[in-house]
């Protein structure tokens, strides 16, 4: 008789951070496999990714969330086959009628119209030339698109009306860009951050599933550094219990790599993202799942989800601080400014439009 590890085991998905789909809260009759213990001879079909391709509406959002460095952002795609079980990004998916778990790894949506609204909203007279940023939700160079390029047409239609971009990334694919961003960072348009959670490739395997490694991460920030872009590192989520004992060393890296600057956060689970971290959590790391779960709600005042505006980015309690506590001095140490950093919005122009006397 095969025991419960070995019965979970089997029924893992290898190459996927959810491992189940979850109720979405839009849909009243759903449904869906929470509680596996409850359930007997359910089976999940692991089925491959689609990529659901449509004509969007909008493409630019407005960010008004204090918590975040960034005014406006833009999604080539939603939902993301990276799989990172902590994503804040899955409790958006089911606004398209999706599961935040295992749907929003396997089912991508493609906004193949993306690069002509960007256009469209660059052209519009009323636009005041501010930073955009790729990626305020999913990541802009998932494998999606090293088939679709769309990340890369937006970029060449930030580059022709210079257009300043910020982008954050877990993926090497941002690479095949370099001949575009090195043209935008030659006029100061555009500053990139790597996001690295981890040194363990262990960890990495299960945790952010189809991303690339640790050493391919900061090869990125070397090389796209070494082409004049203004590169910094994303240290998040921090989780106590699993990967705060890497922020030394990756921030160490990371300035060794050329990084001049950086950003972090604390986990926090939010909605769906609580069902799904902790089914993740237990699954993976049954020797310290409690310590772990109980550390997070410590710093979320007993709770592990967490929506108040200043708060709930950076935690608080002794935990919380001592991680915000080693941020400051090693950022500090290793010389990685973690304040905004300006692009050049003068340059702005629209085709055709003549150059401004002031």
């Amino acid at each position: 008789m095969e025991t419960p590890q070995e019965e979970r085991k089997d029924t893992y998905f290898k190459g996927r951070g959810a491992q189940i789909n979850t109720k979405n809260r839009f849909i009243k009759n759903e449904r869906v496999r929470e509680h596996i213990e409850s359930i007997d001879d359910w089976t999940e079909a692991n089925v491959a990714t689609q990529y659901l391709e449509e004509q969007s509406k909008s493409f630019v959002n407005k960010v008004d969330s204090p918590d975040v460095g960034m005014y406006y952002s833009m999604n080539p795609y939603q939902g993301c086959e990276h799989g990172c079980i902590y994503c804040y990004a899955r409790n958006s998916f089911e606004y398209w009628g999706y599961s935040a778990g295992l749907d929003f790894e396997r089912k991508i949506i493609v906004k193949k119209n993306a690069p002509e609204l960007l256009r469209k909203f660059l052209m519009n007279p009323k636009w005041q030339c501010v930073p955009l940023s790729l990626s305020g939700n999913t990541d802009c160079y998932q494998p999606a698109e090293k088939k679709f390029e769309l990340t890369r047409q937006c970029l060449q239609v930030c580059l022709e009306f210079n257009q300043p971009v910020g982008i954050i990334t877990k993926n090497a694919g941002i690479l095949r860009d370099k001949d575009i961003l090195q043209e935008m960072a030659r006029r100061n348009l555009v500053s990139a951050l790597v996001s690295i959670t981890s040194l363990d490739e262990d960890l990495r395997r299960v945790m952010e599933p189809r991303t690339t490694t640790a050493s391919q991460r900061f090869r990125v920030i070397k090389e796209l550094s070494d082409a004049g872009v203004r590169m910094g590192v994303m240290l998040g989520p921090m989780i106590p219990g699993l990967n705060e004992h890497d922020m030394h060393n990756i921030i160490k890296r990371a300035s060794e790599n050329g990084a001049t600057f950086s950003a972090y956060t604390f986990i926090r689970l939010n909605g769906a993202i609580k069902l799904l971290f902790h089914d993740w959590l237990y699954k993976n790391f049954p020797d310290r799942a409690d310590k772990v779960w109980h550390m997070i709600e410590s710093s979320h005042d007993g709770k592990v989800n967490d929506s108040r505006f200043g708060v709930r980015m950076r935690g608080e309690g002794n935990i919380a601080e001592m991680v915000s506590m080693q941020y400051r001095k090693y950022t500090h140490k290793y010389g990685l400014n973690h304040e905004r950093l300006e692009l050049d919005c003068s340059r702005f122009r629209r085709p055709g439009e003549q150059g401004k006397l002031f």
